[in-house]
Formats: C-alpha cells, structure tokens, sequence
C-alpha cells in the first residue's frame, strides 16, 4: 500500500509555501491568465518561479491550472503562456478544454498534463481516452462515489492517476459548469470569473405583482436553496485509499493562509497515521476532527462518496462560514528574539494568541510587545499588511502561524 499524494492549493506565494512547510506533497497554483480562479490573488511569472523553486528545494511538487474552456481568442494567448511554463518548468498542468489539452502537448510535452474535473469524468472509458491522447492523471467527477472510482481503478492501468477532491467547498452545479453566474451577472464561471449565486438569498416574483417578493422554502427552514455544505473526508482516509485513489486534493485557492495550514497539517497527520497503523489513525480520529474545525467551513458533508447526497448536505437558513480562529500572519523570520509578521488582522498587547506549528503543537502565547519596522513601540496592529516585530516570550519559528481564538456562538 503506498501512500496518497497530499495535493493542497495556494492563493498567493505565501500560501505555497505554508502549504509545503505544512505537509504538502504537492500544491496546485493558478497563474495570472487561463485559471478558473480569476479573483484570485494567481500567481506573477515571477512568484510562480520562486513558488516552484521552493517547493523543489523541499521535495514538493507543483501543478499549474489551465482549466478554462477556452474560446478562438484564447488560443493564440494559451501558446505563449506554455511557452513562459516551459522555462519555469512545474511538474504538471491542470487542463480541462481539448484545444488546450492539444497545445500543452505540442508547446511542452515534457510537463506531464492532468486532466480537471471541469471535463465531466465519470467513467473508465473517459480515463482511457484522456491517457491515449497524453494524459498522465484524471481528475474524477465529484459526482462519483466511492464505489464507482474503485470499478474505474479496476479498469485502468496502475500507472494512469486518479485524483479526487476530498475536502473543501462543494459546487451545485455538475462537476463545476455552473451557467448560473453567467445569466445572472455576465460573468462566466467557466472563464474564472463566477460570482457563487448559489450562496444568494432566493425569492419569487409573481409576474402580476412587481416588487412583491415571496420567500422561497424548502423544508421550512430557510431561502438559500442552492448553498451547499462543505465536502470533509477526514474520517474516512481507508476508504479513500481503498478506491484506488493516487491524489487526494483539498478545495481552496481563495482560501488564507491559516485555512491551508489547519487542513494541510490535519490531513498530513492522518494520512501518516494511517500509513503507520490503522490503530493509530483511529486512536487520534478526535485531534484530526478538533483541528479540521480550527478554519472557516461551512458544514460538512461527504458528498457523493457514500451515494447521492440528500436534502441534508444543504444549508437552507444561512450563506455565512463558521469562524473559530481568525488568522493574524505568519512568521517571515526571526532576529533577536522577536518574530517579524506581515499583519493580517489586527492585535494588541496583552492578548492571548496562539502559536501554530507545523508539526501539530498549538502554543498558547500573549502579546508582551509590539514594534514597527522603526523599532517604535504600537500598542495595537490595525493596519492590514503592516510588517511588525513582536514579542511572544516564547521561541518560535519561521512559517509559524500567529491566530487568535475568537467565541463562537
């Protein structure tokens, strides 16, 4: 039994690099053009390089998303982006659009390429047809359960690689093509550009009486009918592995910093675990369910994987998240004791904060002083982005997470 590639995302070069020191095998990045992610922070030509070299130096790979469906006025832009990855040189490109599929192979045959679930695949015979055109790895459906990708593992050979997303926000529309933002607001979800209308309010208007807005309910419990829990496989990483599945992959290139590093050190815990012993993996279930909640989540649900999913893996009274840490930043360095942060969100002297380490600690710590770059003292960190030097009267380390606990009600 060897042992699944842990795939996180990353919004930003500072995410990627959480991701890595937090146990990433491998992380998936957008870059500035031809991402499904385009409010995304994505990645410079410049960042990208950097990011990837990074990752290299420790071992982790890294995948670039390509997966737009493209139109004819992309095309002639797609060949001279593959051209710029070529030199940077990431280890795979996430694709979903035939045309595009084409010209990766033709501009850079040497960087393997991975197919998206954007491509609606949900059987062995898709599988088959993408890897005798060149490709290495299929994204499956996530309307696949987990018996279908078993019988889809049995079909084809060991070396083609299944991916699978097993955590993260879930999209109400099939395997991602949702054509409601478009009608709605113009902008194309499969062009990177969707506004998430599934996460509106609803109401009916009879065509007879303008401006009388009737609610919508569904069970009685609420108007958000299209909102959708969060996917969370935390407890079943047997069966993942069981299915056959060579990838599993986390939801979330808009997500922080700390969102990447909770469910990355969650998850590189149990898969270790479970690697190790089966006993261990279920003695620690409690830690990995603690910990997963410790970042923004709507809640969960297992998705198709167990079968189609029911009126529970929706939320119908509310769009908001469920936040039990807010994220302060991450140490960039350390001299002379102190901790140098670029702030995120603000903080003053005297708080009680906790400290997040990559190998599972989590420190509690209180602010004893704050500095600017100037070395002039501050009593509180309001501005967002500011770089500070703080002092937690404990040791910690670069890539640590700073966060602060917050009531939840």
């Amino acid at each position: 039994m060897r042992a699944p590639e842990l795939l996180i995302p990353a919004s930003s070069l500072e995410v990627l690099k959480i991701a890595v020191v937090f146990g990433a095998d491998a992380v998936y990045i957008g870059g500035e053009a031809f991402s499904l992610r385009a409010k995304a922070k994505n990645f410079s030509k410049e960042d990208m390089a950097e990011g990837i070299a990074f990752a290299h130096e420790h071992n982790v790979k890294v995948y670039v998303t390509a997966n737009i469906l493209a139109h004819n006025d992309d095309l002639e832009q797609v060949r001279d982006y593959f051209r710029e990855l070529k030199e940077i040189k990431p280890d795979a490109l996430i694709i979903s659009d035939p045309g595009v599929f084409q010209i990766a192979g033709e501009i850079c045959p040497e960087i393997q390429r991975h197919i998206s679930t954007q491509a609606n695949n949900t059987n062995y015979g898709t599988f088959l047809f993408w890897q005798a055109l060149g490709a290495s790895r299929i994204v499956s459906a996530r309307e696949l359960s987990l018996k279908e990708i078993k019988e889809i593992r049995q079909h084809i050979p060991k070396e083609l690689e299944i991916e699978t997303f097993i955590h993260g926000a879930m999209c109400i529309s099939y395997s991602g093509r949702c054509l409601l933002s478009n009608y709605l607001t113009g902008r194309d979800a499969n062009q990177g550009a969707c506004t998430h209308p599934c996460r509106w309010k609803y109401s009916i208007v009879e065509e007879e009486r303008p401006g009388e807005y009737m609610p919508v309910f569904e069970n009685e419990r609420g108007t958000y009918i299209f909102n959708s829990k969060d996917l969370c496989m935390i407890e079943y990483i047997p069966e993942l592995m069981d299915a056959g599945i060579d990838s599993f992959k986390i939801e979330g290139r808009m997500k922080t910093a700390l969102y990447v590093a909770t469910v990355a050190r969650t998850y590189r815990r149990a898969i270790d675990d479970y690697m190790e012993s089966p006993e261990k993996y279920r003695e620690n279930m409690p830690w990995y369910l603690s910990q997963i909640s410790n970042c923004t989540y709507r809640q969960f649900t297992t998705g198709f994987f167990f079968g189609k999913p029911g009126e529970e893996a929706q939320i119908y009274d509310n769009n908001t998240y469920l936040k039990e840490y807010t994220y302060l930043g991450y140490v960039s360095r350390v001299k002379d004791g102190l901790c140098q942060i670029e702030q995120r969100n603000k903080f003053s002297v005297g708080e009680r904060i906790e400290v997040m380490k990559p190998g599972g600690e989590n420190v509690n710590a209180a602010v004893l002083k704050i500095l600017d770059e100037e070395g002039k003292e501050m009593e509180s960190a309001p501005h967002p982005k500011q770089v500070l030097f703080i002092d937690l009267g404990i040791e910690v380390s670069q890539y640590d997470i700073l966060r602060r606990k917050e009531e939840v009600c």
